[in-house]
């Protein structure tokens, strides 16, 4: 190569490297500049740009019931929002907003003149509103995705699930406990202005790390729809107050239903009053009434002072402890009854001379074991403890009172959870609805498990207590026989309690809580139901309101459950419905039959009506007198059926 050519390449390459340096100082030139020199400027600049920030609510957890169906979601929806400033005809422009969101022109208008720059016009549109506002095109008005709460199944388990408010905010139940778990990060609208002053928007998530989690629960979703139907309708039948029913697994102490009524949608708690959306089933706490008597009577035969054998007299209904009288539920009174008697036939005196016999105190500490007079710990917030009337300075009237479940109170979940007990062979477990926790991939994070609170009783006091239950509602003259399940043998107790009247203090003539609870099948127990009916109108016992709920409740459980029928059993009960169809044993049969024959038939042991029914198909007035079962009538059966025209029926209850 020639040193010209050699000379040459080495200038050139000293110019593109002076190039280079060059370029490299007018960077940091200029990065001095805006970096150093004219910082404050620049960031005056920014902040002129950048009009503020608008919070977004965060996302939510999905919530599903233990077979995976979802019970709880988030759903995508549109915002309407306004820069009122750049809004130019207000007033044309409210009226236009008014007729598609269904909201008061005025309203609108001064949302539109308000001197703020951002406000929300509605949030979380349906689409098709959106679609339309949209194709107004009105300038200034603008849109940005959010999330809120859907409940797909509508009604169903609201009162477990709770709600969630306008902002994704854990308001009610589950929804209300598990809020900081299912909500997720919070999203932000951060507003700013482009170079010719207009307005825009950029959505993202806040930088704090908050994870999103699912909950599994115990809830089956058929049977809490089950649930709450049979409660509906009975509710609605007998125009009572509210219903609760819970119905629980007795060996692992899951809840698979937990039903209120009345209703609600919580996809519109709004329209709903406060008291419809609270779960009664542990916020509430009552007088348990009979249903007491079945934890009185495992007291006693678990101190081994009385065996279901035992006699004791019943004072022919009345008994007189100091200056106060007790009466048992039958005007008649009874006699001398055995322990399984005084719990079949419900007796107040018998139930009063056990717990004599016992003593307040076991009585009393017993029943803290079954867990009454403590919160369950159930995963919900408001759960009421109850009331236990404490040893020390309690007097007899109020002890005697006690042993048949007034001047104490308790809530359906202890009541339900120590039954259970008693199905399980002397287990208290410990309630729960939370099956598990997952992340957004489906990894289980927490899982909740079986747990035994205590052992409470030994296995055969458990046994001796369930053959005495089954018979309250298998026995004829037993409390609770509308429970009875067919296919299956029930074990429980019927309780009618008096409420006390908030003005005069007393105990209301009229207003009575009603409840059946028990389990079922016997020889295996699978599931303990609690049917509870708060001051129903048209009946007022809890053999004739709770129990026919307890029946639909559990006969439909146990069928989903795929829990077998004895089919002997359920053939033997066919039998004697066919038997009683051809003899007086059949209510409807026996008026035909003796209709046929021209005599009044006897309504004795029918419900109302039954015996309505029958009146209305022998063509005679009935005239009731009382509540329960018929006990007597005027003209007497047998009386030839030309000569009457009304018949006067005197009802009793069973409990």
């Amino acid at each position: 190569m020639k040193v010209n050519e050699k000379k040459w390449i080495r200038v050139r390459i000293y110019i593109v490297a002076g190039f280079f340096l060059c370029g490299l100082s007018m960077i940091l030139v200029r990065a001095t500049q805006l970096q150093v020199l004219e910082r404050d400027k620049l960031a005056r600049l920014a902040l002129a740009g950048y009009r503020g920030i608008v919070k977004l609510p965060p996302k939510r957890g999905t919530i599903y019931d233990r077979e995976g169906h979802e019970l709880a979601v988030s759903v995508e929806v549109e915002s309407i929002y306004a820069h009122p400033h750049h809004v130019q005809n207000k007033a044309q422009a409210a009226k236009s907003l008014s007729k598609i969101l269904d909201m008061k022109a005025s309203e609108l208008l001064g949302l539109l003149k308000s001197q703020r720059p951002f406000v929300w016009i509605d949030r979380k549109v349906a689409p098709e509103q959106i679609r339309q506002v949209k194709a107004l095109g009105i300038e200034g008005v603008g849109f940005t995705a959010e999330t809120r709460r859907y409940y797909p199944g509508k009604e169903i388990a609201a009162h477990v699930l709770g709600f969630a408010g306008e902002d994704n905010q854990g308001l009610e139940g589950l929804e209300k406990k598990f809020d900081k778990m299912l909500k997720g990060p919070d999203y932000t609208l951060i507003q700013m202005r482009d170079a010719l002053g207009r307005p825009f928007y950029v959505n993202r998530p806040a930088p704090e790390e908050s994870e999103i989690r699912d909950l599994v629960l115990t809830i089956d979703k058929d049977i809490q729809y089950a649930a709450e139907q049979a409660l509906k309708k009975t509710v609605e039948e007998t125009r009572a107050k509210s219903g609760h029913a819970i119905v629980v697994d007795v060996e692992t102490g899951e809840i698979l239903a937990m039903a209120a009524a009345p209703l609600f949608n919580p996809n519109v708690f709004r329209t709903y009053e406060p008291r419809q959306w609270r779960n009664r089933a542990v916020t509430d706490s009552y007088e348990p009434g009979s249903t007491i008597k079945a934890y009185l009577l495992a007291a006693a035969l678990d101190s081994s002072l009385v065996s279901p054998e035992t006699k004791f007299f019943c004072e022919n209904g009345e008994y007189k402890i100091g200056a106060n009288t007790i009466h048992d539920h039958d005007r008649k009174g009874h006699g001398t009854l055995s322990v399984s008697e005084i719990i079949t036939f419900s007796s107040n005196i018998g139930a009063v001379k056990i717990g004599q016999r016992i003593g307040y105190k076991k009585f009393h500490d017993y029943l803290e074991k079954l867990g009454f007079g403590e919160k369950t710990e159930i995963e919900f917030p408001g759960e009421q403890e109850g009331f236990l009337r404490p040893v020390k300075d309690i007097k007899e009237i109020e002890k005697a009172t006690s042993f048949f479940g007034q001047g104490i109170t308790v809530n359906s979940l202890q009541l339900v959870m120590a039954m259970a007990a008693i199905a399980n062979g002397g287990k208290l477990m410990r309630p729960y609805v939370v099956k598990a926790v997952k992340d957004q991939q489906g990894k289980v994070v927490k899982e909740n498990h079986p747990q035994v609170v205590r052992k409470v009783m030994s296995p055969e006091t458990a046994k001796k207590v369930t053959q005495i239950l089954e018979s309250v509602v298998k026995e004829k003259e037993g409390t609770g026989r509308l429970a009875a399940i067919k296919g299956y043998r029930v074990a429980g107790k019927t309780g009618t309690s008096q409420k006390v009247d908030p003005v005069t203090k007393r105990y209301s003539a009229r207003n009575y809580v009603t409840l059946f609870v028990g389990f079922a099948p016997v020889e295996k127990p699978r599931l303990a139901i609690l049917a509870l009916v708060d001051e129903p109108e048209a009946k007022k016992y809890g053999g004739l309101v709770a129990a026919p709920v307890f029946r639909e409740v559990g006969a439909w459980s146990l069928n989903h459950l795929r829990v077998l029928p004895d089919v002997r059993m359920a053939r033997a009960e066919e039998a004697v419905e066919s038997d009683n169809s051809r003899t007086n044993g059949s209510p409807i049969h026996v008026q035909v039959s003796q209709e046929a024959a021209g005599m009044l038939p006897d309504f004795k042991g029918q419900t109302m009506r039954e015996v309505l029914r029958g009146g209305k198909s022998l063509g005679v007035e009935i005239l009731v007198d009382g509540t329960g079962l018929a006990i007597a009538q005027k003209p007497e059966p047998g009386s030839p059926l030309n000569k009457v025209t009304q018949v006067r029926v005197s009802f009793r209850p069973p409990s």
